[in-house]
């Protein structure tokens, strides 16, 4: 069955006006955690239930938006091609620390989405006649800072920015071109992300359980200045593209700045039900650090 986002604050990111109002938690009907065997079910309904991409159009792409779109287009592209591997280490290792066995099949479900996002932007990439790139310096400063801990809150975070950043990425990408296909592969891309930032805060929602609310607090404020060296970083390196789909410095700050609350009202522990183990885990294992290689 599909997940239901509707009364999760990750779903006002499917919203891509630059307004919308804000989530209000309902103290006396919070959303429960979702539990990893609901998200495996997630996972696989959303591979069952792909959009229709037209390939048969071929990339019907014109010279002038490829000129302004695709060395930002082929960065991204390699930013979604990883195998995950090491990622799939640390999540056995954690999920063993705190008793949740399902969590790897979520995790793996989780990295297949990912792969099939930058199968399809190759694809499309191959295409348009334009090689894709196996090296890129934002991909690699993405990689160092989720390798610089062996912590899975080290892994979640990141992805997290970098996933926002993405809703206003594959937006713009959409409104640059008149291409069918990656027009499509946009809005498949940008309808899965909403359930992969719920995964992801959920997660440190779970991690920050037992944080002392001073602590967390640190963690938020650390959290924003890494934000903002994320979102600059962005914007180096894919400001044409951004602009041709009709995002400037400014606008493209605030909606970042926008989404990324989002994301912190929902990693907030306070706003969920936790139901049972795997959600109490032993205080010891709650941040523990992970032995395993370092994800993706």
């Amino acid at each position: 069955m599909p997940l239901r986002i509707n009364a999760h604050p990750m779903n006002q990111l499917s919203n891509l006006k630059e307004s919308p109002k804000p989530a209000i938690a309902d103290p006396k009907h919070p959303p429960r955690i979702t539990r990893s065997s609901e998200w495996v079910a997630h996972f696989e309904d959303s591979a069952a239930r792909q959009r229709p991409i037209p390939w048969e159009l071929g990339a019907a792409v014109t010279d002038e938006e490829l000129s302004a779109i695709s060395d930002s287009l082929r960065a991204w592209q390699l930013g979604e091609t990883s195998d995950g591997s090491h990622l799939m280490a640390a999540a056995r290792h954690y999920a063993h620390s705190i008793g949740d066995p399902e969590f790897p099949a979520a995790v793996r479900l989780f990295i297949a989405e990912e792969q099939r996002h930058g199968a399809n932007l190759g694809r499309f990439l191959d295409l348009a006649g334009v090689p894709r790139a196996r090296s890129n310096w934002g991909d690699s400063l993405f990689r160092t800072i989720r390798y610089a801990m062996p912590r899975m809150e080290i892994w979640v975070t990141p992805v997290v920015m970098v996933e926002t950043h993405a809703m206003i990425y594959y937006h713009a990408i959409r409104r640059a071109t008149r291409s069918p296909v990656l027009r499509a592969i946009c809005g498949q891309i940008l309808a899965d992300e909403v359930a992969h930032l719920r995964f992801q805060c959920e997660r440190i929602a779970i991690l920050h359980r037992t944080r002392p609310e001073w602590l967390r607090r640190i963690t938020i404020g650390g959290q924003k200045l890494m934000f903002a060296c994320v979102t600059l970083a962005v914007w180096t390196g894919h400001r044409k593209a951004l602009r041709a789909g009709g995002y400037g410095f400014l606008l493209f700050w605030r909606s970042a700045w926008r989404r990324m609350g989002l994301a912190w009202q929902a990693m907030a522990p306070g706003r969920y039900r936790f139901a049972g183990p795997p959600f109490f885990p032993r205080a010891d294992h709650v941040v523990s650090p992970m032995k395993s290689p370092q994800p993706r």
